[in-house]
């Protein structure tokens, strides 16, 4: 029977439940005022106060408690738009600039991991598996022009027979193996990450949704319904929920459910046949599956999104994914389901800005958040430090509002959505 006790799933199942921080109360004076405690907005807090600023976070609910303690997990390389592309849009010098910034983002995992002893099952290994023939073509073009351009050699084509010995399943053509990805427990990770945060000085108020912001001659005033941070700075770190706190972006993001499973722990006979390898997968399609096995032997597997209104039987809309991966899963119980709302932008790169001098933002990682939103948090943060760069290349990549306004934004996306799974198909 599929448990669903923890919005976070098996995630919060296995790292168990944190007692909640009282709400902010009363007037908080702070340097910079950050909302959100997800990727970005701890990390943005742990290098500013770090720094020694005196960093105060307000969070809705609890740290992670929304993609960031929900995604699946999944260190990618790159941006999700290829470099040829990048280039081809923006030209060769900010291409580069960005390809830095991502390989950086990997980098800036694995040392904060490292350096503040973060548990959260961290493993390198990342397979891109090819859907079909075409795609196969684009990973081995992919991977040969990384090598030759961008000196990028932790890459490498795996041919079906290899795919299928890696991976434990025949469906692939084959597939770009990538020791420079990896994988990770992302509630851990981001409770980690709020540790530290708070061990460097940072308060962190959960249970304080922001209700508003206003900037003043001296500062900016964040309210909640029960408290008030005065900061001469505010940074918005709230993903797909961006709009909700500063309208003027809300068309810039558009919401995707997206949904995992996890299954009872695996059978030995089972296990030693199921990603042998202990990677994480990810492939080729634009709706794609992602799917890893958790330390204590688990298949974990995300399919199929949803821009609409999110299905009961989670389990239900998954598992056929699952098994047409794995029918050797086809007798495995599902233990946990869950979803979780991930913002994603019209471009699929991150969307990085100012509203004013005093109020800046990031969101719309577009699925590649665990590694590039951390880093977000760092270039939020270095701003304000003063160290401009890798903020000012951001935020020169051009971002287009969706279509069709408030009412019609959410059908047109949808549409869209068919029409990729339409491609998938072909």
């Amino acid at each position: 029977m599929t448990k669903s006790l923890y919005p976070q799933g098996y995630y919060a199942a296995e790292a168990g439940q944190t007692a909640s921080r009282q709400p902010l109360a009363g007037t908080q004076m702070a340097d910079v005022c950050i909302v959100g405690a997800g990727f970005t907005g701890l990390s943005a807090a742990l290098h500013l106060a770090e720094a020694g600023m005196r960093v105060t976070v307000l969070e809705a609910e609890e740290a992670g408690f929304a993609a960031s303690g929900r995604n699946g997990g999944q260190i990618h390389t790159g941006m999700r738009k290829d470099q040829r592309e990048l280039e081809r849009w923006l030209g060769p010098v900010h291409a580069r600039d960005l390809w830095r910034i991502a390989d950086d983002a990997k980098a800036l995992v694995r040392d904060l991991v490292r350096r503040h002893a973060i548990d959260c099952s961290l493993k390198d290994g990342l397979v891109i598996a090819a859907h079909n023939a075409a795609a196969l073509a684009g990973l081995r073009d992919d991977t040969a022009y990384l090598a030759a351009n961008y000196a990028y050699h932790a890459s490498r084509i795996i041919d079906a027979d290899e795919t299928a010995r890696v991976l434990g399943t025949h469906i692939y053509p084959g597939a770009q193996w990538d020791d420079g990805g990896g994988h990770l427990q992302p509630l851990r990770f981001v409770r980690g990450l709020k540790g530290a945060a708070q061990r460097a000085g940072t308060q962190i108020f959960e249970n304080s949704r922001v209700l508003g912001f206003e900037e003043t001659a001296d500062g900016v005033r964040v309210n909640t319904a029960s408290g008030t941070v005065v900061a001469a700075r505010l940074i918005i770190a709230t993903d797909a929920f961006t709009g909700a706190i500063a309208p003027s972006l809300a068309a810039y993001i558009a919401h995707v459910e997206s949904f995992i499973v996890a299954t009872e722990p695996l059978p030995p006979e089972v296990r030693e046949h199921v990603l042998p390898s202990n990677v994480a997968v990810a492939d080729t399609r634009h709706v794609l599956d992602y799917y890893r096995i958790s330390p204590d032997g688990r298949m974990l597997f995300a399919g199929r999104e949803s821009y609409w209104n999110p299905p009961a039987d989670i389990a239900g809309l998954v598992r056929p994914r699952m098994l047409e991966v794995f029918p050797q899963l086809k007798d495995v119980a599902i233990d946990y389901a869950w979803r979780g709302t991930v913002g994603i932008t019209r471009t699929r790169m991150p969307h990085f800005g100012k509203l004013s001098e005093r109020v800046s933002f990031a969101h719309g990682y577009s699925g590649q958040g665990v590694a590039l939103a951390t880093m977000g948090g760092k270039i939020l943060a270095d701003e304000i430090l003063g160290s401009r760069e890798q903020f000012d290349a951001m935020a020169r990549v051009p971002a287009r509002k969706f279509p069709g306004g408030p009412l019609l934004r959410k059908p047109l996306v949808t549409a869209a959505l068919l029409w990729f799974k339409v491609l998938d198909s072909l």
